[in-house]
């Protein structure tokens, strides 16, 4: 089944879907919901890519 090039194509279809929604829908309102907070965490924290080691807002780490 995962050979199958419909199977693809629908999953390529999917996953540009929601790219677009996050991109064009989700980030703005979050922009504007959030404001500088959260321009702040999207300089520090790749879109698509995770990161090796968390983002805390504050340089003190996390809470113990």
């Amino acid at each position: 089944m995962l050979w199958r090039v419909n199977v693809l194509l629908y999953a390529i279809a999917v996953w540009v879907g929601a790219a677009a929604f996050a991109r064009w829908y989700e980030e703005p309102a979050l922009a504007r919901r959030f404001g500088a907070d959260y321009e702040e965490y999207r300089q520090a924290v790749p879109a698509w890519r995770p990161r090796r080691h968390p983002w805390f807002a504050d340089t003190a780490g996390p809470s113990s």
